[in-house]
Protein backbone atom coordinates (compact mmCIF):
# COMPACT_ATOMS: atom_id res chain seq x y z
CA UNK A 1 0.00 0.00 0.00
CA UNK A 2 2.75 2.61 1.21
CA UNK A 3 4.46 1.88 -2.42
CA UNK A 4 0.99 2.70 -4.29
CA UNK A 5 0.42 5.91 -2.20
CA UNK A 6 4.15 6.97 -2.49
CA UNK A 7 3.97 6.17 -6.77
CA UNK A 8 0.71 8.07 -7.02
CA UNK A 9 2.16 10.99 -5.19
CA UNK A 10 5.49 10.93 -6.70
CA UNK A 11 2.85 11.52 -9.74
CA UNK A 12 4.22 8.03 -11.46
CA UNK A 13 0.20 7.09 -11.40
CA UNK A 14 -2.16 9.12 -12.90
CA UNK A 15 -5.09 8.62 -10.14
CA UNK A 16 -6.22 10.05 -6.81
CA UNK A 17 -6.10 7.58 -3.71
CA UNK A 18 -10.22 7.97 -2.49
CA UNK A 19 -9.68 5.87 0.67
CA UNK A 20 -7.58 3.15 2.57
CA UNK A 21 -9.85 0.85 4.33
CA UNK A 22 -8.13 -1.94 7.44
CA UNK A 23 -10.31 -4.15 8.94
CA UNK A 24 -7.88 -3.56 11.92
CA UNK A 25 -8.30 -0.86 13.83
CA UNK A 26 -4.07 -0.68 14.52
CA UNK A 27 -2.80 -1.67 11.14
CA UNK A 28 0.25 -0.27 10.61
CA UNK A 29 -1.07 1.05 7.15
CA UNK A 30 -3.45 3.18 9.01
CA UNK A 31 -0.58 5.73 9.94
CA UNK A 32 1.26 5.48 6.99
CA UNK A 33 -2.10 6.60 4.67
CA UNK A 34 -2.37 9.48 7.21
CA UNK A 35 0.72 11.29 7.34
CA UNK A 36 0.25 10.91 2.63
CA UNK A 37 -2.82 12.97 3.38
CA UNK A 38 -5.01 9.75 2.61
CA UNK A 39 -8.56 9.31 4.39
CA UNK A 40 -9.07 6.78 6.51
CA UNK A 41 -11.69 4.13 7.44
CA UNK A 42 -11.78 0.83 9.72
CA UNK A 43 -14.49 -1.60 9.67
CA UNK A 44 -13.81 -4.08 12.29
CA UNK A 45 -13.83 -7.80 10.66
CA UNK A 46 -14.49 -8.78 14.84
CA UNK A 47 -17.37 -6.94 14.58
CA UNK A 48 -18.81 -9.37 11.73
CA UNK A 49 -18.20 -12.70 13.24
CA UNK A 50 -18.80 -15.31 9.87
CA UNK A 51 -21.18 -12.54 8.42
CA UNK A 52 -18.46 -12.22 5.04
CA UNK A 53 -21.53 -10.70 3.10
CA UNK A 54 -22.43 -8.00 5.63
CA UNK A 55 -18.69 -7.15 6.40
CA UNK A 56 -18.59 -6.64 2.43
CA UNK A 57 -21.50 -4.55 2.15
CA UNK A 58 -20.04 -2.34 4.73
CA UNK A 59 -17.06 -1.73 2.61
CA UNK A 60 -18.85 -1.36 -0.87
CA UNK A 61 -21.03 1.67 0.92
CA UNK A 62 -17.85 3.49 1.86
CA UNK A 63 -16.55 2.91 -1.20
CA UNK A 64 -19.38 4.51 -3.01
CA UNK A 65 -19.22 7.31 -0.01
CA UNK A 66 -15.70 8.06 -1.42
CA UNK A 67 -16.44 7.72 -5.22
CA UNK A 68 -15.46 4.28 -5.33
CA UNK A 69 -17.93 2.90 -8.02
CA UNK A 70 -18.11 -0.10 -9.92
CA UNK A 71 -18.02 1.99 -13.23
CA UNK A 72 -15.13 4.66 -11.98
CA UNK A 73 -12.95 3.08 -9.62
CA UNK A 74 -10.20 0.64 -9.01
CA UNK A 75 -10.05 -1.64 -5.79
CA UNK A 76 -6.51 -2.60 -4.88
CA UNK A 77 -6.13 -5.20 -2.24
CA UNK A 78 -2.75 -4.83 0.40
CA UNK A 79 -2.40 -6.53 3.00
CA UNK A 80 -6.41 -7.09 3.09
CA UNK A 81 -6.10 -10.73 4.50
CA UNK A 82 -9.68 -11.58 4.05
CA UNK A 83 -11.90 -13.41 1.80
CA UNK A 84 -13.97 -11.00 -0.48
CA UNK A 85 -17.78 -12.47 -1.10
CA UNK A 86 -18.99 -13.45 -4.58
CA UNK A 87 -21.31 -10.61 -4.12
CA UNK A 88 -18.25 -8.10 -4.15
CA UNK A 89 -16.23 -9.61 -6.57
CA UNK A 90 -19.41 -9.34 -9.02
CA UNK A 91 -20.25 -6.10 -8.41
CA UNK A 92 -16.65 -4.58 -9.37
CA UNK A 93 -15.54 -7.25 -11.60
CA UNK A 94 -12.43 -6.46 -13.49
CA UNK A 95 -12.05 -3.87 -10.81
CA UNK A 96 -10.66 -5.28 -7.79
CA UNK A 97 -6.99 -5.68 -8.38
CA UNK A 98 -4.51 -8.04 -5.74
CA UNK A 99 -1.16 -9.30 -5.16
CA UNK A 100 -0.06 -12.49 -4.22
CA UNK A 101 3.94 -13.63 -3.75
CA UNK A 102 3.69 -16.72 -5.94
CA UNK A 103 3.53 -16.96 -9.64
CA UNK A 104 0.29 -17.96 -10.08
CA UNK A 105 -1.46 -20.87 -10.39
CA UNK A 106 0.80 -21.76 -8.63
CA UNK A 107 0.97 -21.74 -4.73
CA UNK A 108 -2.10 -19.61 -3.85
CA UNK A 109 -3.14 -19.35 -0.53
CA UNK A 110 -0.88 -18.35 2.67
CA UNK A 111 2.52 -18.85 3.17
CA UNK A 112 2.91 -19.40 -0.58
CA UNK A 113 6.78 -18.64 -0.24
CA UNK A 114 7.13 -21.73 2.19
CA UNK A 115 4.90 -23.62 0.01
CA UNK A 116 7.36 -22.43 -3.15
CA UNK A 117 10.36 -23.60 -0.76
CA UNK A 118 8.89 -27.02 0.54
CA UNK A 119 7.71 -27.60 -2.93
CA UNK A 120 11.78 -27.22 -4.05
CA UNK A 121 10.71 -23.98 -6.54
CA UNK A 122 13.62 -23.21 -8.59
CA UNK A 123 12.18 -19.70 -9.41
CA UNK A 124 9.23 -17.87 -7.29
CA UNK A 125 7.88 -14.39 -7.67
CA UNK A 126 4.86 -12.43 -7.04
CA UNK A 127 1.41 -11.60 -9.12
CA UNK A 128 -0.64 -9.05 -9.58
CA UNK A 129 -4.00 -9.99 -10.78
CA UNK A 130 -8.03 -8.92 -10.98
CA UNK A 131 -9.48 -10.90 -8.01
CA UNK A 132 -12.46 -13.65 -8.96
CA UNK A 133 -14.51 -15.47 -7.06
CA UNK A 134 -11.47 -18.08 -6.32
CA UNK A 135 -9.01 -17.39 -3.47
CA UNK A 136 -5.66 -15.77 -5.63
CA UNK A 137 -7.36 -16.40 -9.00
CA UNK A 138 -8.39 -14.44 -12.03
CA UNK A 139 -6.87 -12.82 -14.64
CA UNK A 140 -3.11 -12.18 -14.30
CA UNK A 141 -1.85 -8.84 -14.92
CA UNK A 142 1.65 -8.39 -14.23
CA UNK A 143 3.98 -11.20 -12.87
CA UNK A 144 7.77 -10.81 -11.41
CA UNK A 145 10.20 -13.38 -11.42
CA UNK A 146 12.62 -14.35 -8.10
CA UNK A 147 15.05 -17.00 -8.38
CA UNK A 148 15.19 -19.35 -5.44
CA UNK A 149 18.76 -19.67 -4.01
CA UNK A 150 20.04 -22.88 -2.45
CA UNK A 151 20.42 -21.43 0.93
CA UNK A 152 16.88 -18.91 1.07
CA UNK A 153 14.38 -19.08 4.09
CA UNK A 154 11.11 -18.14 4.05
CA UNK A 155 12.26 -15.14 5.60
CA UNK A 156 15.03 -14.37 2.64
CA UNK A 157 12.80 -15.23 0.42
CA UNK A 158 9.96 -13.20 1.04
CA UNK A 159 12.16 -9.85 1.06
CA UNK A 160 13.48 -10.40 -2.39
CA UNK A 161 9.37 -11.03 -3.65
CA UNK A 162 8.40 -8.04 -1.42
CA UNK A 163 11.06 -5.75 -3.14
CA UNK A 164 9.29 -7.04 -6.43
CA UNK A 165 6.15 -6.47 -5.10
CA UNK A 166 6.87 -2.78 -4.67
CA UNK A 167 7.44 -2.50 -8.29
CA UNK A 168 4.93 -4.28 -10.45
CA UNK A 169 1.75 -3.24 -7.81
CA UNK A 170 2.26 0.40 -8.68
CA UNK A 171 2.73 -0.87 -12.59
CA UNK A 172 -0.32 -2.59 -12.97
CA UNK A 173 -2.54 0.49 -11.22
CA UNK A 174 -1.00 2.71 -13.58
CA UNK A 175 -1.79 0.72 -16.95
CA UNK A 176 -4.88 0.47 -15.22
CA UNK A 177 -5.47 4.05 -14.69
CA UNK A 178 -3.82 4.75 -18.28
CA UNK A 179 -7.09 2.60 -19.57
CA UNK A 180 -4.26 0.14 -20.96
CA UNK A 181 -5.64 -3.21 -19.92
CA UNK A 182 -8.63 -4.99 -21.18
CA UNK A 183 -9.65 -8.25 -19.39
CA UNK A 184 -10.58 -11.03 -22.68
CA UNK A 185 -11.94 -14.53 -21.31
CA UNK A 186 -9.75 -15.44 -18.63
CA UNK A 187 -6.45 -13.13 -19.72
CA UNK A 188 -5.37 -9.58 -19.03
CA UNK A 189 -4.16 -8.28 -22.21
CA UNK A 190 -2.22 -4.55 -22.77
CA UNK A 191 -3.76 -2.38 -25.37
Amino acid sequence: MEAILRAIKKKKIPANPAVVISNKPDAKGLNIAKKLGVKIEVVDSQDFKGERSEYDKKIITILEKYGVTPESGLVCLAGFMRIISPEFIRKYKNRIMNIHPALLPAYPGLHAQRQALEGGAKYSGCTVHFADEKVDHGPIILQSVVKVKDDDTEESLSKRILAQEHKIYPEAIRLFALGKLKVVGKRTKLT
